[in-house]
């Protein structure tokens, strides 16, 4: 379970369910008289009927729950070919609907019964909105901040290939001021013109440097692996082509793309894993 891909709908989800909860040990009716005669009387509860507890507030916590971990799964998950997801969200809209026509029959409700009724409204409300609206699909933890820039392999220098926090682009020209002899700097932007190392006293480029180093030259448009993340939860597929996801990349993650193939990226997870992201629609490059 990623609990990155909570999203703010998923928040709402879990916090009704605990106010249902906590609202079926609630009385159930009011009381119209003084507040001595009140104290003295035992009220009921939801759990004084076991149909309406069970059968109502612990089937919309029971929805709630059940909306919450598909969504935690990296692929949907189906008992007897039904998707949890869809069995989750009926059960929270049963158990409004039920609250609903009981709260209308009581002549006095009490607070048990009306905060269970709101509560079973958001959040049936919250299971079926969550897939529609795009507010309620932004991630419940906020993004966490850009990593410092480590060596991921232990064998980039800070400032390489585009990780977050890079200081110096790959590839600029060289610096004003610089001494002849002196060797530009190697760094250049992605998919910027490759710089040839060495030039002599003229401004004339050599093909070779001056001490007898090897010429270093990086082909332009050549792919060059960098760090995003994305907007909303993605699925990870298997590098051989397997429909079954991997792992789910979630926001608030940096992640590193090694690889480009067609529009689809191949991305390496902070555990080592390796896969195709197959949409890269909105992610954000470090």
């Amino acid at each position: 379970m990623n609990f990155r891909s909570l999203t703010r709908g998923d928040g709402v989800v879990i916090g009704a369910a605990v106010l249902l909860f906590i609202a079926s040990f609630l009385d159930l009716s009011g009381c119209g008289a003084s507040s001595d005669i009140c104290s003295r009387l035992n009220l009921p509860n939801s759990w004084d009927n076991l149909g309406l507890g069970l059968g109502t507030y612990m089937a919309g916590v029971l929805g709630g729950a059940l909306v919450v971990i598909c969504r935690l799964q990296p692929a949907p998950r189906k008992v007897v070919g039904l998707d949890l997801g869809v069995v989750g969200t009926t059960l929270t809209v049963s158990s409004a609907w039920v609250l609903l026509w009981t709260l209308i029959d009581f002549s006095d409700a009490g607070s048990g019964l009306i905060l269970g009724f709101i509560a079973a409204l958001a959040l049936a409300a919250a299971a079926i909105a969550t897939p529609l609206v795009p507010t309620l699909q932004a991630a419940l933890v906020s993004a966490a901040p850009k990593p410092p820039a480590p060596q991921p392999y232990g064998a980039q220098p800070q400032g390489g290939y585009g990780y977050p926090g890079a200081q110096q682009p790959f590839g600029g020209q060289p610096q004003q001021g610089q001494q002849p002899g002196e060797q530009p700097q190697q760094s250049q932007q992605f998919g910027g013109q490759p710089q040839q190392q060495g030039q002599s006293f003229g401004g004339q480029p050599q093909q070779e440097p001056q001490f007898g180093g090897q010429p270093q030259q990086a082909p332009a448009g050549d792919f060059s692996p960098f760090w995003f993340a994305v907007p909303v939860p993605r699925p990870l597929f298997a590098e051989d082509g397997s429909p079954t996801p991997i792992a789910e990349l979630a926001p608030g993650t940096w992640y590193l793309a090694v690889e480009q193939r067609g529009t689809s990226l191949v991305a390496q997870t902070q555990d080592g894993r390796r896969g195709v992201l197959q949409d890269t629609s909105g992610i954000q490059r470090g």
